[in-house]
């Protein structure tokens, strides 16, 4: 059936407010019909990919929309892009390539779009959107975390149509935006033998996203058996990591997430598979994200933390657990944020301790992207699922997982420190 249109919107495909307008309703009216949709339904904000350059395309389109005289419609945030445009030193590869990074990330901001660059717009307290607002969001882990922890609803957005329905205001009445569309149909539960001191520490979080990734591909699941109130940045782990090992839009972790203070809430009472994740297949999955023979000692080149960028309460953990120590001789300690989140760093002197203890902190982009981190023959060391998942492939790194403190002993030491009994191993 053709999508139904209201007047604002056959106004926008015949070009009333421009050519490039025209070209975003056109875009997001395939998408409703690939989708199936019979109606578009209004947003009242958006978060954007598109800044980041893949090549002549990126610029392409975006100078299409500028030269059309397209502008933005509703709040607009964009995700990361290239380069670091406040510590343009950090770039370590071809001027060319920065240049054109920087010139789509310019573009963006021609369209009217606020020029956030980060992957956490969920940790801007003005562009957090309320529980069922409808929104169209991009960039994978920021798509998990606006359906599951903050219950707002928006579909996986990707390059173009992210800023398409930006400019229309508008997107299919579709799958995640609809109620029936976020009913988890797979249950997954933590089995009795996860040792209770795993439930509570911070590395189980990107771990168990992994596995359900795997588990789930792009099915709605919701987690059951872990601590109830789980806070945002371990929800953050488990969203970056289940959309990098899965396709993974949305999931409900029962007494966690807002649509799921019970099992029965986030089956919105239909059936489901039921299924368990044991400890084994947690340190299965934990090791895959290592490179293999990498034993206690063996020497490593650096450590990059904050992907998805680090929260305030991250950037503070990371400062504490560094204390007066410093990263050895010859080993590179790497913290991604997001500029308002380092704003607020600044502020509070966090910032200045860690750049104290030897820490360099990196925005509006991320380390696995591109060529920022110091070219080293040892392995990276890192406590995000994400970048342990991409960064072999985007940048050629050997990778190491673990915690928190085993990545800050490890910078400090230059050794790999490993705390084995963490996982019911010693």
């Amino acid at each position: 059936m053709p999508v139904a249109l209201d007047d604002r919107d056959r106004g926008l495909l015949a070009g009333e407010a421009g050519d490039g307008a025209a070209l975003a309703i056109r875009l997001v009216l395939r998408a409703a019909e690939t989708l199936g949709a019979e109606r578009l339904i209004p947003i009242t904000r958006a978060h954007v990919d598109s800044c980041l350059d893949h090549g002549q395309a990126s610029i392409d389109f975006v100078r299409r929309l500028v030269d059309g005289g397209a502008r933005v419609s509703v709040p607009t945030t964009l995700n990361v892009g290239a380069v670091d445009l406040l510590h343009p030193e950090l770039w370590r590869g071809d001027e060319n390539t920065a240049a054109r990074g920087r010139k789509v990330m310019e573009a963006y901001r021609a369209l009217g779009c606020r020029p956030t660059f980060t992957c956490a717009p969920y940790q801007l307290s003005d562009a957090r959107p309320m529980l069922g607002e409808q929104v169209a969001w991009a960039e994978s882990n920021a798509i998990a975390f606006c359906n599951s922890a903050l219950g707002a609803r928006t579909e996986r957005y990707g390059d173009f149509i992210d800023v398409a329905c930006a400019i229309t205001g508008r997107v299919p009445d579709a799958g995640l935006h609809r109620t029936d569309g976020r009913r988890a149909v797979l249950v997954l539960r933590l089995a009795a033998d996860v040792p209770t001191a795993l439930r509570d520490a911070d590395v189980l979080y990107p771990v168990l996203g992994i596995v359900l990734g795997r588990r789930a591909g792009s099915r709605v699941a919701a987690l059951d058996g872990l601590p109830p109130g789980l806070g945002e940045d371990r929800l953050k782990a488990i969203c970056a990591a289940a959309a990098s090992s899965g396709s993974v839009a949305m999931f409900h972790v029962v007494g966690s997430t807002p649509e799921a203070p019970t099992l029965g809430d986030a089956l919105q009472g239909g059936e489901a598979e039921v299924a368990e994740i044991g400890v084994a297949e947690l340190r299965a999955a934990r090791d895959a994200l290592s490179e293999t023979g990498a034993a206690p000692g063996s020497a490593i080149g650096a450590v990059s933390l904050g992907t998805p960028h680090a929260s305030l309460a991250e950037l503070r953990a990371i400062a504490d657990t560094l204390g007066d120590d410093r990263p050895a001789r010859g080993v590179e300690l790497l913290v991604s944020t997001g500029r308002d989140v380092l704003a607020e760093a600044e502020k509070g002197g966090i910032a200045t301790r860690l750049r104290d203890s030897g820490a360099e902190l990196l925005v509006d982009t991320c380390s696995y992207l591109g060529p920022i981190l110091r070219p080293s023959p040892s392995p990276v060391m890192t406590n995000s699922a994400k970048w342990a998942y991409y960064a072999p492939g985007n940048i050629g790194a050997r990778v190491l997982f673990g915690s928190l403190r085993e990545c800050v002993r490890s910078a400090v030491t230059g050794r790999l420190w490993r705390d084995e009994g963490l996982w019911g191993e010693s």
